[in-house]
């Protein structure tokens, strides 16, 4: 594939961890997944964090359709009701037992001090949560979605959702295979030319994270260039280039490691196969069949009102910065999805229970290998973290995490307008890991924070 690089300017030495903060896509995971690290090198410890793959631009020509939440409100409710939870065992069980606690005005009241704390503590401007178990619901919004302004956050507003992008992305390639298009086992260079190895590496092993590609975002020359021009745009080729640049970190299938890579090569393929540009065979193919009328593959920056507005420290010099209106492309089918708090409800549980799939194809979807995080696998793309199964996101401005618990039939989406982290935590992390300690004690959200050994393009949302 030929690159098409400009000349970049020497990038400022505060910026070394902002460059690799911002190329790290949401994600998921893994120090590992993003450090470049060989299949023989023992993982490393604490290795997660979240590589936001999750920035995606505006809305598609047709724009979002009008869908169950169609304004910005500010409804929060409370209901009782209890499942039974699953905790994960290594590897990470989605079936394991567990419980849920009834939404009891007493669990509601320890809600809401445990989300203001974390709102506080981390200093995050504002946060949406939406906890739905069959008998009932905790929808709240706190904080503001506009600092200089000071509106308050409300719980109907767009946001940029990160890597959950590659939910959505996996699942158009899953749905091509139900259709007989292609086959998990397929090697990619079936599909695309020049991928290096890609005689060997299948379509399974971009999904699950096993291919051993180098991820794009971790390439200081990509770092830099996002870095220096938020707005520039990528193609989804130029990408690739920075990836195809390095040499495969290990042998196709005998490691895990997070590597956006993965998920933009999957867009490709989906367009190979369906003839269609993604943005396109999404909206038929997942969006509009699981219901989300207000989720959207943006081409460009356009973000559909109403949205919170979104902040990053990730910036030259490290100071904090409005990036609503930042250019997502560098993560194109890794990460440039946009959503809402409603949408997101409901995608969870189809994500989780295979609504849109063959059970057979839904069954290897659930197939989560341990990765170097206790208690987290990693399956085709999705993971299992302590018995919740989703994804998280995570881009400069915003984060998420979208979840769904199968033997409590619980939900649990949380998404906010940052993703500064607090004391090396992400903070999307921190929020479900508050809320599920107290709704979900057996089965509890969370990732190690990242360590000073960890790339620190290996962040985990």
């Amino acid at each position: 594939m030929t690159k098409t690089r400009r000349p970049l300017a020497p990038l400022p030495r505060r910026s070394v961890r902002a460059a690799t903060a911002v190329l790290a896509l949401t994600g998921l995971l893994t120090a590992a997944g993003c450090s470049g690290r060989t299949a023989s090198d023992p993982p490393p410890a604490g290795a997660v964090t979240a590589v936001p793959a999750a920035l995606s631009p505006s809305a598609s020509p047709s724009g979002p359709s009008s869908g169950p939440s169609s304004g910005p409100s500010s409804a929060s409710g409370s209901a009782s009701g209890s499942a039974s939870g699953s905790p994960s065992a290594s590897g990470s069980s989605p079936t394991a037992g567990g419980t849920v606690a009834a939404l009891t005005p007493d669990v509601t009241a320890r809600l809401d001090s445990a989300v203001q704390k974390v709102l506080s503590e981390a200093s995050v401007p504002g946060v949406m949560v939406a906890l739905t178990t069959p008998d009932g619901s905790y929808l709240k919004a706190f904080g503001v979605s506009d600092k200089v302004a000071g509106t308050p956050m409300v719980t109907g507003l767009n946001m940029r959702i990160g890597s959950e992008t590659k939910t959505f992305t996996v699942t158009g390639l899953l749905r091509l295979v139900d259709q007989g298009k292609a086959g998990l086992d397929d090697p990619v260079g079936t599909y695309i030319a020049g991928v290096p190895g890609g005689d060997t590496i299948t379509l399974r092993q971009l999904a699950d994270m096993r291919s051993g590609l180098f991820n794009y975002s971790a390439d200081p020359d990509f770092q830099q260039a996002v870095v220096n021009d938020p707005n520039r745009v990528f193609t989804p080729q130029q990408l690739l280039s920075y990836a195809f640049d390095h040499p495969a970190d290990f042998a196709p299938g005998s490691a895990f490691e997070y590597s956006n890579t993965n998920t933009v090569l999957i867009g490709l393929v989906v367009e190979k196969l369906s003839g269609q540009p993604l943005d396109v065979f999404l909206k038929q193919q997942v969006f509009d069949p699981a219901g989300l009328g207000r989720t959207v593959f943006p081409t460009d920056a356009a973000f559909p009102q109403p949205h919170a507005r979104g902040y990053t420290d990730q910036t030259p010099d490290g100071s904090i910065a409005d990036a609503t209106d930042w250019n997502p492309s560098w993560a194109w089918a890794a990460g440039a999805v946009i959503s809402d708090l409603a949408d997101m409800q409901k995608w969870a549980k189809v994500l989780a229970t295979g609504t849109l799939l063959k059970p057979a194809t839904q069954a290897e979807r659930l197939v989560t290998p341990p990765t170097p995080l206790p208690d987290v696998g990693y399956g085709l793309g999705l993971f299992v973290n302590h018995g919740w199964v989703g994804h998280n996101g995570s881009l400069p401005g915003y984060q998420s995490a979208v979840v769904y618990l199968p033997s409590a039939q619980a939900t649990l989406a949380v998404l906010l307008n940052t993703d500064i982290s607090s004391q090396g935590e992400e903070p999307s992390t921190l929020f479900a890991k508050a809320i599920t300690e107290i709704v979900s004690p057996g089965n509890v959200y969370s990732f190690p924070p990242a360590t000073a050994s960890s790339s620190p393009s290996a962040s985990v949302t």
